[in-house]
């Protein structure tokens, strides 16, 4: 069984690209180590400083919580965002060739 997770917040603006840098050196990382068992991508809105995360987590283990990037991306998440994060649970209703159902 799959669980989804979505994630929005907004940066400073003087910190969005930086949020941007720290993002992309996730989906380096997770695509170096290929660790199985999520889907996930990250969107920056046309505003420029709006993100919106979106994980498909399939199994017990979360693959970001094991990922040094992703630490090192939450490490001053604080500090980047105007307000706190809003995760939310999400049920996957369908995908066209987006997120497989």
């Amino acid at each position: 069984m799959s669980r989804t997770v979505v994630v929005r917040y907004e940066t400073r603006t003087d910190a969005a690209e930086d949020n941007q840098r720290l993002v992309e050196e996730v989906f380096a990382q997770l695509n170096r180590d290929d660790p199985g068992g999520l889907r996930y991508m990250t969107l920056r809105l046309a505003d420029g400083v709006s993100f919106v995360h979106v994980a498909v987590i399939e199994g017990e283990n979360d693959p970001l919580s094991e990922s040094p990037a992703f630490s090192e991306f939450q490490k001053g998440i604080r500090d980047r965002v105007v307000g706190p994060p809003e995760p939310a649970s999400a049920t996957l209703i369908g995908s066209y060739r987006f997120l497989a159902g």
